[in-house]
């Protein structure tokens, strides 16, 4: 689930002369997920048949697929076998952008905004982080809320331990005595967190809109094929619309969505308090728009140049150009990557898809 596996750095220089997919004119277009609570919606729009109302209302066949291995899923999009996948903001451009594939943020979905955190066994206070060994999924957006958990108190990550542990191991091992700082996701979070003397000491709250969660698309793909965008955000916000109907049939999808992720309807809607939803467009147009996003983008960039993952022989932070809506750019004007492009959820905010 959203993570960025340590073997990501090999993967960033093995796909980093991958060109874009072919792109051109044409009628079938695939698309591909992983579970997480915000990203559950594209499974739920595969089997009920709405993705398929919206691709025969615009000529075309979308299949959303579903890829088990989050890691997976973003290496084939960035080999071009998909034209779109479901990422953070963070993977997105430390792989297929760091590769050389230019991407562009279609749907601005959601935020974390708690479903991401810091534990301390016996220790109640973010500071006694200090001299700790911490154990989280090295490079992921766990070891970047680290990293901003750090700077809060003005420590860096030279203050403590990073310990490479898999999210499938994060449980087991908190269990252990030796382990005394997590720093991982829910539903893990909030596993960890009910153990005995357990205190959760920072969360993605306290840096609201710097994890996101996107749909991203091939940019050349989008350009020659615009109706492919329409489709996909047209389909995205019905479905928001449905999770938020209070109707039976409302209810019916997010039951799919939790038994489809692995838990009931109340777990899923735990999952889904902690997570900042754009149900509406309009909310996901402005926050696209705002000077928050250059700035949030500035701190991954960072954040990716120091841990060696942001692109084969990045000589800074600068090195992939990210554009936002207004023509601003942040990194290098003359490799943008990266786009931040708030046409079509403009045209969802607008009732014109």
């Amino acid at each position: 689930m959203r993570m960025l596996a340590a073997a990501l750095a090999l993967a960033a220089t093995c796909l980093s002369t991958v060109p874009n997919a072919q792109a051109e004119e044409k009628k079938d277009f695939s698309v591909c997920w992983s579970i997480y609570a915000g990203w559950m919606p594209w499974g739920y729009m595969q089997d009920s048949g709405l993705l398929k109302k919206w691709a025969d209302k615009y000529g075309l066949t979308i299949e959303a697929v579903q890829i088990n291995d989050y890691v997976e899923s973003i290496n084939q999009y960035t080999a071009g076998q998909y034209d779109g996948c479901t990422m953070t903001n963070m993977d997105a451009l430390s792989i297929p952008a760091g590769g050389g594939v230019d991407t562009t943020a279609l749907i601005v979905g959601d935020y974390s905004n708690g479903n991401d955190g810091v534990i301390l066994k016996g220790k109640d206070k973010l500071e006694d982080i200090k001299g700790q060994r911490v154990n989280l999924v090295e490079l992921s957006v766990s070891h970047y809320l680290l990293a901003r958990a750090l700077e809060s108190v003005d420590m860096a990550e030279k203050d403590v331990t990073v310990v490479n542990t898999s999210d499938a191991d994060m449980v087991a091992a908190y269990q252990t005595p030796d382990v005394t700082a997590v720093v991982t996701w829910n539903p893990l979070l909030s596993t960890i967190a009910a153990m005995p003397d357990s205190h959760e000491v920072f969360d993605s709250s306290k840096i609201p809109g710097e994890i996101l969660d996107l749909m991203v698309v091939n940019t050349q793909t989008l350009k020659d094929n615009p109706d492919f965008g329409k489709a996909l955000t047209g389909a995205w916000y019905e479905m928001m619309t449905l999770m938020q109907s209070d109707t039976p049939e409302g209810k019916a999808a997010l039951e799919a969505m939790a038994k489809a992720s692995g838990t009931d309807l109340q777990g899923f809607e735990d999952q889904l308090s902690t997570t900042a939803m754009f149900y509406d467009p309009a909310k996901a147009v402005e926050f696209t728009k705002s000077d928050k996003l250059p700035e949030t983008m500035t701190f991954v960039a960072n954040f990716l140049f120091d841990h060696g993952i942001l692109g084969q022989g990045a000589p800074s932070a600068d090195f992939v150009g990210i554009e936002y809506p207004g023509g601003k750019t942040t990194g290098d004007e003359g490799n943008v990557q990266l786009r931040y492009d708030p046409e079509y959820m403009e045209m969802a905010a607008e009732k014109a898809l």
